[in-house]
């Protein structure tokens, strides 16, 4: 019976520490009036799955699909509307959407020249 307990126990931080991203402890931890780091999340509206982030880079073709690439942070995101993407490429642009942190994939919901 106690391992089980312990068992729940562990389970339970684990669910509760996995709530708290980097990104959310870092906003909390920010002093008052400093910048906050790219992506921008506006404000999460009723019935959202996931909330809208903006992620800014330039659209390249990687291993035959089109990726947003970000120089700062040396990161590659699969961009799920192809067609959309195919439009910007080699440009630098803002795209809105939101982040499937599991595939690395941005289902897109805007993409503006920036």
């Amino acid at each position: 019976m106690r391992k089980s307990l312990g068992w729940i126990l562990g389970l339970a931080a684990l669910v509760v520490a996995l709530q708290f991203s980097p990104r959310l402890l870092a906003r909390v931890n920010a002093a008052p009036g400093q910048d906050q780091a790219q992506p921008q999340q506006p404000q999460q509206q009723p019935g959202d799955q996931a909330q809208q982030q903006t992620f800014t880079g330039k659209i390249a073709k990687a291993h035959g699909k089109y990726v947003l690439q970000n120089p700062d942070t040396k990161t590659a995101y699969t961009l799920d509307d192809q067609d959309k993407a195919k439009q910007f490429e080699g440009q630098n642009v803002k795209v809105t959407g939101t982040l499937d942190a599991q595939s690395n994939m941005i289902h897109v919901s805007d993409i503006q020249p920036g």
